[in-house]
């Protein structure tokens, strides 16, 4: 693994590049860009997983953090903005095509949670990317608009309005903080539903704690995400290989709803969805067993398909 900086128009983003055992920069190899989940960074699932297993069956890697976010510039910090985010993937691309042991034809890209809806929003309008992997995918902007707005969108909109003028007018930014601080101050709380409980046991322990993965949003620009759909035109523009990794242990958050979604609007001729039974959302994340059964699916999907 090496860490490289990638220009973007607005940033410059921070990556990691998993190299395939035996690696011979002579050669060519297909490339897969892993994105991280919503308050993610590029050291947990993305890379430390996903970006390994797949660098062992042969694939060149690169787990990066978002523009604004993790390792990478951009201001203001902690900024969550769809576009924004899909940009990141075409940023990717342009570097990977200057590497001369990555094939330009067999670039793919892979994300996981909201970094699945990215990725695949993104592969739509970049025809660079050959095929397209979602993990546990989630739609940020159905997210927005129903779970994290309490399914009452408008009144949470004028509350970012109202906070967006204060700000500009000399206030404070708002730093909005996802989880709890500790999986005893989720029980406190009452906050026990499968997938709070479950990324609060993931991102506020040792088992994925990584000091860039934060889990924070400046509330202010949030109305960006609010208004987005991932998989808007889907029918039409998303015609390249897609694999939907999906865990039937449902949560709130709604990624097996939205692995379906995306499945039957996709314009993808090959297509496949698969559901990794008994396990959930979070499992998906780091567990061996779920995401050995993840990489089982994805790995030869990839390699048919890149």
């Amino acid at each position: 693994m090496k860490s490289v900086s990638i220009k973007n128009f607005f940033s410059t983003i921070a990556a990691d590049i998993y190299l395939p055992p035996d690696f011979d920069e002579a050669q060519t190899y297909p490339a897969i860009i892993s994105a991280h989940p919503i308050g993610s960074c590029k050291e947990q699932t993305s890379g430390n997983v996903y970006g390994v297993g797949l660098a062992l069956q042969g694939f060149v890697v690169v787990a990066f953090d978002a523009s604004f976010q993790g390792e990478s510039s951009g201001e203001p910090r902690h900024l969550e903005n769809p576009s924004l985010r899909v940009e990141d993937f075409k940023a990717v691309v342009d570097y990977l095509i200057t590497l001369p042991y990555v094939d330009n034809e067999r670039i793919g890209a892979l994300g996981i949670c909201g970094g699945g809806g990215y990725a695949i929003n993104a592969t739509m309008t970049e025809r660079r990317i050959k095929a397209v992997a979602s993990i546990t995918g989630v739609n940020i902007g159905r997210l927005m608009r129903e779970a994290f707005s309490g399914n009452d969108p408008l009144p949470v909109l004028k509350e970012m309005s109202d906070q967006r003028t204060a700000e500009v007018l000399g206030a404070e930014p708002r730093i909005d903080v996802a989880l709890p601080s500790s999986p005893e101050e989720a029980k406190r709380l009452g906050l026990t539903e499968i997938d709070v409980s479950e990324a609060t046991e993931y991102y506020r322990t040792s088992r994925g704690q990584k000091p860039n993965g934060v889990n924070s949003w400046l509330f202010s620009y949030q109305a960006a995400a609010m208004g987005w759909d991932a998989y808007h035109l889907a029918e039409i523009l998303l015609t390249q290989p897609l694999m939907v990794v999906v865990g039937n242990k449902v949560g709130a958050f709604g990624a097996y709803r939205d692995g379906y979604e995306i499945f039957g609007k996709a314009a993808s001729k090959k297509k496949e969805i698969v559901e990794i039974a008994g396990w959930s959302h979070y499992d998906l994340y780091d567990k061996p067993e779920p995401t050995g059964l993840a990489l089982e699916k994805v790995v030869p999907f990839f390699k048919a398909n890149l």
